[in-house]
């Protein structure tokens, strides 16, 4: 089947459905994009230059690079990589992702920045090809976390960080937090350092983001796994454990030569205490970030929180992970816009549930549900494994196996659009697809065998409502390779040789509801991915379901984390890891340099809003 009559027979098969709904004209947009008037910048070609472009009219500098000082008396970057792990401390972290910002003033503001992980071939002189020492360990650990810091608006109309602030300040993978909600002191959270199982150090592999309206920031932990080893090279692990990656053989990091609690022989449950959603306060560089266990442990991408009418805060999330799952999390108490202090513990307590999606055979939209993820519900019971609420939490993954939730093509960014109806999110690939063997049959969301485009979901809750159990969704776009592939594989109707990508990853709505699209994907420019030249940068309009590229990155980067001044006038969007693997980039200094991981500051020459 052609991927015009497959997506038009979907689409024709909505019925009266589409007919009385007033997300007909939505739903038809996949289907037939037409010229968006939200969008009046000029597409830029793909790229395989070793630079961040942008369109005619626009501007990108340099905000912040892996290194630069933001503490007070911290060190400037050495490209030698023989800075010990002080520097590194005071220092803006690597690999810059998921970020927010939160306004101190028209012209002052603070980011705070996930730094997700660390390249060793540049963090160290010997790049890391040797045991690192107990210095290097430390250094590798200060390089995670969240970097937050004051940036303010010159008379220039650009903004520049402000070294000298008092909000200035680095989480790591070893700064005190407190766990909170039901997984909080349970027997499987307590290890020899912490007996109370409240208490657990750092944070790390600091994916994506989230923000609240209570002034908080939410900062997911993703690949924890790959961080715990042992000296040991046999570790018999349970399949519970191994349901996550872990493994005693995955000596990547190596910090167990130096941190004990990152062997998995000596220390079984320290990964317990890693997975989680945490939260921050930017505005108190004292206060203790929180691990919201309520939130479920998985490999946490994103956390989208919106308000529903009702009042109660509900969070989506995603675990990427290829045939993992897509969650929903709805608070108890609910939410107060007149005292904001009332609200800081809103995600303490609440239910998680976790997504099924169904459709008819040949159909890329459908109906779903949310399943509660309860003990004592829907299977979740001691007879099945789940001795109570915090193991549900723990094992999260395996909760929602329990109860028959939806393998995906590993749910990556989920963003809520401005006007609160509709929910988007990015299913960035997933080469086990339909393979045998695997469990993750083709179909419904996920409609293509070896997925090596992605795809981007949509859905509608049910009469509106965030908190009902029901919803309907489709695929608002179907990454793909035109020039080179044929039906589902050459992607949806709005995809073409001008704007086609693959691997979508990070995603976020602006105001008026221009929806912003960054890629982690294939760069090799070559086979099913020619043509796509580097990572991207796009944005789409929901409504007619046109996609144009707004940016182009530098040679092996990701493009991820974006977020706005609060004019609209400024984007911030991250350059992850240029010249990963050694390959030939330089940026963003040019020349010979080291190339590092920073923030792009983007504005148009005539001072107008982003994207208009």
């Amino acid at each position: 089947m052609s991927r015009r009559n497959f997506l038009r027979g979907g689409a024709a098969s909505m019925g009266l459905f589409l007919a009385a709904s007033p997300l007909a004209r939505a739903v038809a947009a996949a289907t037939h994009p037409t010229q968006s008037t939200l969008m009046g910048f000029k597409a830029v070609a793909a790229s395989t230059a070793d630079r961040f472009v942008v369109p005619e009219g626009y501007v990108a500098k340099p905000l912040i690079s892996w290194g630069d000082p933001i503490l007070k008396g911290a060190p400037a970057f050495d490209a030698s990589g023989t800075q010990n792990a002080a520097a590194q401390a005071g220092q803006f972290g690597d690999n810059t992702d998921g970020m927010s910002l939160f306004p101190l003033s028209e012209d002052r503001a603070l980011l705070a920045v996930n730094n997700e992980y660390t390249n060793y071939e540049y963090l160290f002189a010997h790049g890391g090809k040797q045991d690192l020492t107990a210095d290097e360990v430390k250094k590798s650990q200060a390089a995670h976390g969240v970097s937050i810091f004051e940036i303010r608006r010159n008379a220039q109309g650009e903004w520049q960080l402000n070294p000298a602030s008092d909000y200035n300040r680095r989480i790591t993978a070893y700064t005190p937090m407190e766990l909170t909600g039901p997984a909080a002191g349970h027997a499987l959270m307590q290890t020899a350092a912490d007996p109370s199982g409240r208490k657990p150090l750092g944070t790390f592999n600091n994916c994506a983001n989230g923000q609240t309206p209570w002034g908080t920031y939410l900062t997911c932990e993703e690949n924890f796994h790959g961080y715990f080893a042992s000296a040991q090279d046999e570790v018999e692990l349970p399949a519970r454990e191994t349901r996550y990656g872990l493994k005693a053989g995955n000596r990547r990091y190596q910090w167990y030569r130096h941190d004990e609690r990152f062997d998995l022989a000596k220390h079984p449950n320290e990964p317990h205490r890693f997975g989680w959603v945490v939260e921050i306060d930017p505005m108190n560089p004292n206060a203790t970030p929180k691990k919201r266990t309520a939130l479920g442990r998985f490999k946490h991408e994103n956390a989208a929180l919106t308000i529903d009418d009702s009042g109660h805060v509900v969070v989506y999330l995603g675990d990427d992970e290829r045939g993992e799952h897509l969650y929903k999390f709805v608070s108890k108490g609910t939410y107060n816009p007149n005292n904001q202090q009332a609200n800081r513990d809103l995600l303490e307590e609440g239910t998680l549930y976790v997504a099924r999606f169904t459709a008819n055979d040949g159909e890329i939209k459908g109906q779903g549900e949310w399943i509660e993820l309860t003990h004592g519900k829907n299977g979740l019971t001691a007879e099945n494994g789940f001795a109570d609420q915090a193991e549900v939490m723990i094992f999260a993954r395996e909760a929602a196996t329990q109860v028959g939730a939806t393998t995906m093509d590993r749910p990556e960014w989920v963003a809520v659009h401005p006007d609160n109806k509709a929910v988007f999110c990015t299913l960035t690939n997933n080469k086990n697809r339909g393979v045998e063997g695997k469990n993750q049959p083709v179909g419904g969301p996920n409609p293509r065998a070896k997925n090596n485009y992605g795809q981007i979901l949509r859905w509608w809750p049910h009469q509106g409502s965030h908190v009902d159990n029901r919803f309907d969704w489709d695929l608002f776009a179907i990454a793909g390779n035109p020039v080179v592939q044929d039906g589902l594989y050459a992607g949806s109707d709005n995809i073409n040789a001008d704007n086609m990508f693959n691997s979508p990853d990070g995603i976020g709505f602006d105001p008026v509801g221009r929806l912003w699209i960054q890629t982690d994907g294939k760069y090799s420019n070559e086979g099913d991915f020619a043509g796509m030249g580097n990572n991207q940068m796009l944005c789409a309009d929901p409504q007619t379901g046109e996609i144009r590229r707004f940016a182009t990155g530098p040679i092996a980067c990701e493009i991820t984390g974006l977020t706005f001044s609060p004019d609209q006038r400024t984007v911030f969007i991250g350059v992850q890891h240029p010249g990963e693997k050694g390959a030939p980039s330089h940026f963003p200094a040019g020349g010979d340099s080291k190339p590092r991981s920073t923030i792009m500051m983007v504005q148009r020459e005539d001072g107008g809003v982003i994207g208009a």
